[in-house]
């Protein structure tokens, strides 16, 4: 009988989650400018301030860290 080995915890795996975690949060911002016209990091970190366009350029990293990524995670193993 065969056990399967845990998944081992690595950089690339936590970069991995924070870029989702990042990427969801965009999508759930976009739907929410796209429906209701709301902007929840406008509102939550004001209109265009240094946190709320630090928000903007890590979720904007994220989604380029996912294309570079996904080749790797498509891959068989």
């Amino acid at each position: 009988m065969n056990a399967i080995a845990p998944r081992r915890h690595t950089a690339t795996s936590t970069a991995f989650t924070i870029a989702l975690v990042l990427l969801i949060v965009g999508g759930i911002n976009w739907a929410l400018v796209g429906l209701f016209n709301f902007d929840l990091v406008a509102a939550l970190f004001g209109e265009l301030t240094t946190l709320s366009r630090l928000v903007y350029v890590l979720v904007g990293a994220a989604a380029l860290y996912a294309i570079f990524m996904l080749p790797r995670s498509s891959r068989t193993t």
